[in-house]
């Protein structure tokens, strides 16, 4: 049975990992939609994406998840727990995050890979480059519609703005009312780089990270380690954080530049006094690591929309990484857009009620996932509530990934349907 044709338009705003699923997700369930990247083409910067169980799911429910496989190796897809070491010292496990349900399935896999399978099953003709959106208005014909402006001085007109453009989202100020003062910096950088596993090996390296993935914890800095393409690549994030200055006081100054170039030598003395394990892995980093200032969007937003305009994914919950849930939060985001936009009572005329609800159900569930992820740094870093008693550290970590991974969102689907008593029919 063929979906009934819509009556509206959508405009997704970013052509980054969210705004493609968002994409795909949106024309799968039969809603017209085109897509407006600021770059000259595809491209995502950085190095391996994680995908807990509750992302891989979403890409299953889209149709895409076969696809994705198809770019790296099938077997990267499997249960994936973490064992929690001590940075310092004999690195010994502490704690383990299991992940021992079929269910919890996770995918670590290169970040220029994924994109690469999102783009193979995007129609080219609904994609735009070089749009960057400088600004988002009411149309001055049409109530009903919205205006998108370009740095190019080229607009479009459209029923529904959607933006999936990350944490300088240009969206996010007209859902604020025209002000966006949400962007902070978390006072957080992580040092980024690839690793062949057999030069980490040759050079004396002896945590196992293939049978479960390594976070070394220790004062005020933190490692997450995993391999990716079939375990021939190790993928290395290493944290340092400020816990004496709160989120959303001081900022980075004007012109300072939120990724960079750094010395392996400014990664080495941030860790100097780490144990072995760490040592190598850091002298074995690119001689020139990138080094991210991460931003998060703080104070939450109270509503991800506003009319006929709503944000998604970095645009609308950006967070610290530390649960690896910032992708699947945006995915979640997009599976519930998507199922809503593209139910058959949906149109023109409820699309407001539509993103309210979205936002009614989407919020709650993203703001915790932010404030958990924010927990669980504190915790790897000593902060938490058992401070450096690492032998004790696991108590504060119980049941955060299983939160994240665990979510039912065919229940929130549904209680978003319910919502909305004329999209409450048979999905």
């Amino acid at each position: 049975m063929s979906r009934p044709e819509k009556d509206f338009q959508v405009a997704v705003v970013g052509g980054g990992v969210c705004g493609l699923v968002c994409v795909v997700a949106l024309r799968r369930a039969g809603v017209p939609v085109q897509l407006f990247e600021a770059a000259a083409a595809f491209g995502e910067i950085g190095a391996g994406i994680g995908l807990g169980p509750n992302a891989v799911r979403v890409l299953r429910d889209i149709g895409v998840l076969d696809v994705v496989l198809q770019n790296c190796n099938p077997n990267d897809l499997k249960p994936r727990g973490f064992v929690h070491r001590t940075g310092v010292g004999d690195h010994r496990g502490v704690f383990e995050t299991l992940a021992c349900d079929p269910e919890d399935c996770g995918l670590g896999m290169h970040r220029a890979a994924f994109l690469d399978a999102l783009v193979s099953v995007v129609d080219p003709d609904i994609v735009h480059f070089n749009k960057r959106c400088v600004d988002v208005t009411e149309s001055s014909s049409d109530p009903k519609r919205v205006v998108l402006h370009f740095l190019d001085g080229t607009s479009h007109e459209t029923d529904v703005v959607l933006g999936a453009d990350g944490i300088k989202s240009s969206v996010r100020k007209f859902v604020l009312g025209g002000v966006d003062d949400r962007i902070a910096f978390g006072h957080t950088v992580a040092y980024r780089g690839l690793i062949p596993y057999a030069t980490l090996k040759a050079a004396g390296f002896k945590t196992d990270i293939v049978k479960s993935p390594a976070c070394f914890m220790g004062p005020s800095k933190h490692l997450i380690v995993f391999p990716l393409k079939n375990n021939e690549i190790v993928n290395v994030v290493a944290f340092v954080a400020r816990y004496d200055v709160p989120i959303g006081t001081h900022n980075l100054p004007d012109g300072a530049p939120w990724v960079e170039q750094v010395s392996r030598d400014e990664v080495q003395r941030e860790y100097s006094g780490w144990g072995p394990d760490v040592s190598i892995l850091l002298a074995c980093l690119p001689e020139k690591p990138s080094k991210w200032s991460i931003h998060v969007v703080h104070p939450p937003l109270k509503s991800y929309g506003k009319g006929r305009v709503a944000v998604l994914g970095d645009a609308a919950h950006g967070m610290l990484p530390h649960l690896g849930a910032g992708a699947g939060q945006g995915l979640e985001d997009a599976l519930l857009l998507s199922r809503l936009l593209g139910h058959p009572n949906a149109c023109v005329d409820n699309i407001e009620d539509i993103l309210r609800i979205y936002s009614q159900v989407r919020q709650p569930r993203a703001q915790t996932v932010w404030e958990r992820s924010y927990f669980a740094g504190r915790v790897y870093d000593g902060h938490g509530p058992h401070g450096e008693d690492w032998e004790s550290v696991g108590q504060d970590l119980e049941g955060l990934f299983a939160f994240v991974w665990r979510h039912d969102l065919d229940r929130d689907i549904d209680a978003a349907l319910a919502l909305l008593p004329a999209l409450s029919l048979d999905r």
